[in-house]
């Protein structure tokens, strides 16, 4: 504690940065669980001949939250992959990402590191349509790309190792850092892959739509069923509930641990407040009673509790000025209470 009881500079940050770590995990835990809630509560609507009835008697033709499963069938054309034949898709991804190592001159260590220097996405338009062939009834999917988990598989991965001269280890390890090589990878969102969708299903003219939902609610594109989807939301929740309990432990102990060390700060204070009551008191009484005797009580008194009498000479600098127990109760190196001279020894004063 420093001075008036106030927490220290160090007590202070730490307090400052547990309650603002307890606050930032404590919003992405209500952000997760709100989140969980909302997928819990979606409409579950199957992709049949009833779909479109559903739709028309929705408010606004429009099911706001809607979970719906079907399989990927494209529009027009498809993308092929370039790497792999008969490979057709309608989201395709490809990525440059370059791999290398780092001196961290903190720990002295190589680090891995990794970069990705070029990626593109292509996409073209796709339906999801029923398992079952003819059921007639197909749900366009609008912005793939906006989804918050799209599921892509990936169908090529290769890595191009750095080739490296004797001079170019050299200057790599005076740089600090060792090119490792290139990964390149091909994903795709292929033709048939049987997709769940969750986000706002809308009949708009002929067309039923699949598109992000306007209420802040995250958009699923995701190969999983939607009972996993589920479970891994409220996992989520779960993980972040357990950090937001320990986050917040660790803000009440600090917080304790100061509000502690207050409390005795406060004790301390009103002990000696007590102690030098008790002192004026003290004098106050040995005052009235010099008074009542004529002085020569003050004049003899230890200058030390006031109450005993003086018997003990200081040598070297011979003041007399404390009794025998309040010279025994002086800390050590002993120092006279008038001139604060080291006292060599003391020589007892006897009145005759």
């Amino acid at each position: 504690m420093e001075g008036g009881g106030r927490p220290s500079a160090v007590q202070a940050a730490l307090l400052a940065a547990s309650s603002a770590l307890t606050a930032l995990v404590y919003s992405v835990y209500r952000q997760k669980a709100r989140v969980a809630r909302g997928l819990e509560g979606a409409r579950k609507v199957r992709l049949d001949g009833d779909l479109r009835t559903v739709l028309l008697e929705a408010p606004g033709r429009c099911v706001p939250y809607a979970v719906i499963e079907g399989v990927v069938r494209s529009v027009k054309e498809t993308l092929s992959s370039q790497f792999v034949e008969n490979c057709k898709g309608v989201v395709q991804r490809l990525t440059l990402q370059e791999h290398k190592m780092v001196w961290n001159r903190t720990t002295h260590l190589w680090n891995d590191y990794e970069k990705i220097i070029h990626q593109r996405t292509n996409t073209t338009p796709f339906d999801l349509v029923p398992r079952e062939e003819g059921a007639g009834v197909t749900v366009r999917v609008m912005k793939p790309l906006d989804a918050a988990e799209l599921s892509l598989e990936t169908v090529y991965e290769k890595f191009h190792p750095s080739v490296q001269s004797f001079t170019d280890v050299i200057g790599h390890y005076i740089s600090g850092e060792r090119p490792k090589g290139i990964q390149e990878t091909e994903q795709m969102l292929k033709v048939g892959t049987a997709l769940t969708g969750v986000g706002e299903l809308v009949l708009d003219n002929a067309t039923i739509k699949l598109q992000p939902p306007k209420q802040g609610m995250p958009y699923y594109l995701s190969d999983v069923d939607f009972d996993t989807l589920l479970q891994k939301q409220e996992s989520n929740v779960r993980f972040w509930k357990i950090l937001t309990v320990l986050f917040g432990f660790a803000t009440c102990a600090v917080l304790f641990f100061v509000l502690r060390k207050q409390y005795r700060h406060h004790r301390e204070r009103q002990h000696l407040k007590q102690m030098q009551d008790e002192f004026r008191q003290a004098q106050e009484r040995l005052m009235r009673e010099t008074n009542a005797e004529g002085g020569e009580t003050l004049k003899n008194a230890c200058v030390i509790c006031l109450s005993g009498t003086k018997s003990c000479v200081f040598l070297e600098c011979g003041h007399v000025c404390s009794c025998g127990e309040c010279y025994r109760a002086l800390p050590e190196p002993k120092r006279c209470p008038i001139c604060r001279q080291g006292i060599s020894r003391v020589v007892p004063l006897y009145n005759s």
